[in-house]
């Protein structure tokens, strides 16, 4: 369904603190005063529209109040109409911010995981509130901090999507602990894991287990030993050693996993030069040399490969299904502290090019 609202003769400063319309071949100048003072809800909530006063009338900008009521405006020079769509639908996600990056535009850049793994823009244009519906800022926006949030209505075909943040609701700032498991164990409301000596995390039908990639992990599958990143609490109880309800369990990367496999000098070399081939269009972000390239084989369960073609896909599907391993050639670029480094990937058999870990 589309709503036109039609602009006879020009759009000149519509709606802003001048506005230009032709009457008898002349242009008449009007002046109008931001209001302040006033303010404009949507649905009884603040829009921080400011609106403008012309001749005892007030007036607020129509593209802006359009995205507030969820249209999206397009104008046509040529028939000086405008044009209001109702808006697609948004998406949704709930979990935790696992990153937040400031960015010198002053936007922010956080990274979610939960229902879903995204990447968020956060921005003045992002609504964001507490449960009790006090307004926050992106300032308050914490790695652990646990949110429902809308986006879109588009997003960037990457690994994972990238989108602007709408409308983030805030429930509850986690505490964070990375620790080695000590013990996992079945009872009777749930799951029990013992972070070292000083944490034990109970689990409940709400807590959710995925590696840092967003892919779900089984209880089972979990053993004293791994690497994990609890996002818990945020209270403990007091006791010896404290419990706490967890609310994420993302399992680390292990160790690379090689089965006794061995690569000589000559070999990793190879793959150094293989690896340079798919990356040397980046070269001017890459800070490795391209010989000190760090050269791994790691189990192809350990990877976060994004393959882009059916190809790719099908080759990274069948070694995977075999537990076969792959090689990782890894650069370290200027963009690590937002990107994180970059990672090549091959199948170990055959050399054959699979894609790229998915950087953050």
């Amino acid at each position: 369904m589309k709503k036109k609202l039609t602009v006879l003769l020009t759009l000149a400063g519509i709606l802003g603190t001048t506005a230009a319309v032709e009457a008898d071949a002349l242009v008449e100048k009007i002046t109008g005063y931001l209001q302040k003072d006033t303010k404009v809800l949507i649905n009884g909530q603040d829009s921080m529209l400011t609106p403008v006063s012309i001749d005892g009338k007030l007036y607020i900008p129509v593209r802006d109040a359009a995205a507030k009521l969820g249209y999206t405006l397009n104008y046509d020079e040529a028939s000086k109409e405008i044009e209001l769509s109702e808006a697609a639908d948004l998406m949704h996600a709930s979990g935790v911010i696992v990153n937040v990056q400031a960015n010198e535009d002053g936007k922010y850049r956080i990274e979610l995981l939960g229902s879903t793994w995204v990447i968020l823009t956060v921005d003045k244009s992002t609504a964001i509130k507490s449960l009790d519906g006090k307004t926050l800022t992106p300032t308050d926006l914490k790695a652990g901090t646990q949110i429902d949030a809308e986006f879109g209505p588009a997003m960037a075909m990457s690994f994972p999507g990238q989108a602007q943040a709408v409308r983030i609701n805030v429930h509850a700032n986690r505490l964070v602990k990375e620790d080695t498991i000590k013990a996992v164990k079945h009872t009777d409301n749930g799951w029990q894991v013992q972070l070292g000596d000083a944490l034990v995390l109970n689990a409940g039908k709400e807590t959710r287990v995925m590696t840092s990639q967003g892919e779900s992990v089984n209880w089972e599958d979990l053993k004293a030993g791994m690497k994990v990143k609890a996002y818990y609490g945020p209270f403990e109880a007091q006791s010896l050693p404290p419990q706490s309800p967890v609310f994420l369990l993302v399992v680390q990367a292990q160790a690379p996993v090689t089965g006794g496999l061995k690569m000589s000098p000559e070999t990793a070399q190879e793959y150094r030069s293989l690896a340079w081939a798919q990356v040397s269009a980046q070269a001017s972000h890459i800070t490795t040399k391209q010989d000190e390239a760090a050269v791994r084989i790691v189990s192809s369960k350990e990877v976060g490969v994004l393959a882009l073609t059916a190809e790719q896909k099908k080759l990274l599907e069948d070694v995977q299904a075999a537990n076969g391993n792959v090689v990782t050639v890894t650069y370290n670029t200027d963009q690590d502290e937002l990107l994180g480094p970059l990672t090549v990937v091959f199948d170990f058999n055959t050399k054959a090019f699979i894609g790229f870990n998915a950087r953050r």
